[in-house]
């Protein structure tokens, strides 16, 4: 029960509408009520009543509802000391970072927005699969804005999966300015975790900063130029300022352990991650459970979570967790104070370096395994699903590029740089007139032989339901990609330097490769995933660069089920905006029985 009190203590600000819980009370306090009355043992009237209350969770089984009322707010926040440029910093109900949302596998979310902005706004739940459900990714290429002055209710299902996420603003650039929080979701009470309870679990969401509004960045992409590079990095919207006035982000007991879900939500750099004097136990990663390993730092690409306890062994004072950006010309640094509840000094001025070079963190990505024995979301071990067995059906080699068209800088996939039409494109693919927004596959399997040369249009594949199929990412610039897949975790079996051939699948790790929504690929390298697509929609794969993303380094995959069945893709959703050319549009009927 202390793990129930846990879940619904944590949820601040939320809702239960939840009749299988209450069918579990009522059930769990009469079977202990009658085993009292019968000297522990359980006679007939225990089944009977056992019976009722099963009865009870058949009728009322629906997976429990959670409810968020969020206000969109412009603010005034000084996350590095002096007030953010011109105002523009987004609130969620005056937070920033914005409100957590706290739930368990499959819970129901609902989340009512309000946009009190000045401009068209839409959230995307980065690492959430949205199974079936891809109209509520948040993403441009599938729903349309929330205008300003009006309000949208997002409602999706955390089915199936477990861990550390994050939530932020898609429109634009708005990303650098605020509007992310924290998605936690927690394992059922029947499937254990494979670890203890902690003590409790703190949030460390970490970001490179820029200072500017977005509006300001946008305005300098728009007009060739870069947004340069940012101006610190922060933790939890914070940065230590080190003269002793820093109040502490959390405190911890002594000898007690405690949960920190780490996520990097900045718009460019890797930033290293470390305790001062103490180790991490990493225990999750982005909805796997991984062997438990000890690390004194973690390189977090953007977009990326991680999980990890930390046990305070140490003397008691206060200490400094540490964010520094890494493969870069710059050295910034962001530091937030960790306090023992029985301190009684400062921390220490002198911080724990970060490591060198990008060899390192290649090294440490190697090091990640799933735990094979773990259940993470569904009771069956993690090691049930042999992938590693399954034959590919498809090989797409993706290879980044960027040139300058028309004065402008373009980010491109395969030669092709995204522009969102004002159709979402899979609104326009479920009103049947996708050939009027966009066209289906021009781009290839392949990379074509010329990559400066830039088509600058939707890009949209078409991929083949439950297909098993091998994605190549290769990156020939200087700087590391981040790339992050909607609607699916894959399995990152694999990355080195150089370029890909087929001999390369050799020294795949086929047996215990971790399973995640967001894969790094370093400089002038390549990296290999595999997956099932079997989550029929529209979702975007892009990249976790905000410059290259705004500036098309995206597409989306169109994954369609030939059965047409809402066992595979649920309809569009009554209270789904619509826009474009669809505006005016009768809804068509439902396409899928």
């Amino acid at each position: 029960m202390r793990s129930i009190e846990k879940q619904l203590s944590s949820s601040n600000k939320e809702e239960i509408g939840n009749k299988s819980f209450i069918s579990f009370s009522l059930f769990y306090y009469s079977i202990s009520f009658i085993k009292i009355k019968n000297n522990n043992k359980i006679g007939r009237g225990a089944v009977l009543a056992f019976m009722l209350c099963l009865l009870g969770v058949t009728v009322y089984g629906e997976d429990p509802y959670i409810y968020y009322t969020w206000k969109v707010t412009y603010g005034t926040i000084s996350p590095l000391g002096t007030p953010q440029q011109g105002r523009y910093s987004i609130l969620i109900n005056g937070q920033f970072p914005g409100p957590e949302i706290n739930s368990t596998s499959n819970n129901n979310v609902v989340a009512n927005v309000f946009n009190n902005l000045d401009e068209p706004l839409l959230f995307t739940w980065h690492g959430v699969q949205q199974r079936k459900n891809s109209w509520q990714d948040g993403t441009p290429g599938v729903q349309c804005p929330i205008l300003p002055g009006t309000n949208y209710t997002y409602k999706f299902q955390v089915k199936d999966q477990i861990g550390s996420y994050f939530y932020y603003p898609t429109t634009g650039l708005q990303r650098a300015v605020g509007g992310f929080g924290g998605l936690r979701i927690f394992s059922r009470l029947l499937i254990p975790v494979p670890y203890a309870d902690p003590e409790d679990e703190y949030w460390v969401l970490i970001c490179d900063w820029y200072g500017k509004s977005h509006k300001t960045l946008k305005m300098e992409l728009d007009s060739g130029r870069s947004i340069g590079r940012p101006a610190g990095v922060i933790i939890n919207g914070k940065n230590a300022k080190g003269d002793g006035s820093d109040e502490p982000l959390y405190t911890m007991k002594p000898g007690k352990t405690y949960k920190y879900r780490i996520c990097n939500t900045g718009l460019k750099d890797t930033l290293n991650f470390r305790f001062q004097g103490h180790g991490m136990k990493l225990v999750e990663t982005e909805g796997s459970h991984v062997v438990q390993n000890v690390y004194d730092s973690l390189d977090v690409h953007v977009g990326q979570c991680y999980t990890v306890l930390v046990t305070a062994d140490k003397e008691p004072r206060d200490y400094y967790m540490i964010a520094s950006t890494r493969m870069t010309k710059y050295n910034l640094l962001g530091k937030g104070i960790i306090r023992y509840t029985n301190g009684k000094g400062p921390a220490s001025p002198v911080l724990p370096p970060a490591p060198v070079g990008w060899a390192w963190s290649l090294n440490q990505f190697r090091s990640f395994r799933w735990n094979l024995t773990a259940s993470a979301a569904r009771p069956n071990p993690q090691g049930s699903y042999h992938y590693g067995q399954i034959n590919i059906t498809r090989t797409i080699k993706f290879v980044n590029s960027v040139s300058n068209v028309n004065g402008k800088l373009c980010y491109a996939i395969n030669g092709v740089s995204h522009v969102d039409p004002e159709t979402p494109v899979k609104l326009a693919e479920y009103y049947g007139i996708a050939d009027k927004v966009f066209k289906y596959n021009i781009i290839s399997d392949e990379p074509p032989t010329d990559l400066k040369a830039i088509t600058i249009a939707p890009n949209v594949m078409q991929t083949t339901f439950r297909t098993f199929i091998e994605i190549i990412f290769e990156n020939p610039e200087k700087v590391l990609q981040s790339y992050n897949l909607g609607g699916y975790s894959f399995f990152a079996v694999a990355g080195e330097p150089g370029t890909w051939t087929p001999e390369k699948r050799k020294g795949y790790n086929l047996l215990d490769a971790i399973s995640r929504h967001t894969i790094q690929v370093f400089p002038k390298s390549w990296a290999a995933i595999m997956l099932t697509f079997d989550n029929a929609g529209m979702w975007q794969l892009r990249s976790e660069h905000a410059e290259h993303r705004y500036l098309g380094q995206q597409l989306y995959l169109s994954v369609e089920s030939e059965e047409k069945s809402t066992r595979d893709e649920y309809n569009l959703p009554e209270t789904q905006l619509v826009c474009g050319i669809v505006k005016d549009m009768p809804r068509p009927p439902p396409k899928y029985v």
